[in-house]
């Protein structure tokens, strides 16, 4: 049913932040910092069940002169292969559901950061079909901020479980799994060029098995693939890796 799947938990310090940690916050440079999180990714085997990932973290840097800077970040994402709109709707709508408590404007907000965060530029193309994604969150105060961060990672659960249950035992072949891989192709390519815990732990010289835990076991590239007009394959492109309001 799962084809890979690992939940990794961080404690992770230093002298000095990496660049990645600083190219948007300069201020930070040189700073002493620690870190914690807990980060989950699913694979699963049968291509109608998307691939599910999920993160949260808190953060702390200082200089000795000044406060702490501090914040949390995290949120999740759905990958599917074939699309399907339940899915879809189950998806974000847990996810609106666990904003909705501390703030009917958390969720517009940190969807939109998730599908800005979520795109391969060079590929020009969604990774998929979004969720939430928030960093430098501190807006809260600190108690509600960290309950906040636990309302999304409570949240998982409930927005992954019950697409993986209608999804597993579907039937299929060759194609859907020569297709499955090939956009895996798409996962890993993101991982490794753009995203930003990847770029952090191999900058912060963290344990490298850990950091690429995320990639799938098996994928595929194929030169210059289009899928034909009006197949499932096509339609996973014109209607579910363009960014839409689901809920």
């Amino acid at each position: 049913m799962i084809e890979k799947a690992g939940v990794n938990f961080s404690h992770v310090f230093g002298d000095q932040l990496p660049a990645s940690a600083t190219k948007s916050r300069p201020e930070l440079t040189g700073c002493s910092w620690e870190a914690f999180g807990v980060s989950v990714v699913i694979h699963p085997q049968n291509p109608y069940a998307p691939t599910a990932h999920a993160n949260v973290r808190f953060f702390v840097a200082e200089n000795g002169s000044n406060d702490p800077v501090w914040w949390f970040g995290g949120g999740y994402d759905l990958t599917p292969y074939y699309g399907n709109d339940e899915d879809c709707v189950h998806w974000h709508k847990t996810a609106k559901d666990a904003c909705d408590v501390f703030s009917v404007e958390l969720y517009p907000r940190l969807k939109a950061n998730c599908d800005e965060y979520f795109y391969l530029p060079h590929r020009q193309e969604a990774r998929g079909i979004g969720g939430l994604f928030f960093d430098d969150f501190n807006e809260l105060g600190f108690n509600d901020s960290f309950a906040f961060m636990k309302s999304i990672g409570n949240s998982f659960v409930p927005a992954y479980l019950p697409i993986l249950n209608r999804r597993r035992g579907l039937p299929f072949g060759d194609r859907e799994r020569q297709f499955q891989l090939y956009r895996r192709g798409r996962y890993v390519e993101f991982n490794l060029v753009h995203d930003r815990g990847t770029l952090f732990g191999l900058q912060s010289k963290g344990r490298t098995e850990s950091i690429l835990m995320s990639l799938p076991p098996l994928a595929r590239w194929e030169y210059s693939y289009t899928p034909q007009p009006g197949t499932p394959e096509d339609e996973l492109y014109t209607r579910y890796l363009t960014p839409k309001e689901w809920v």
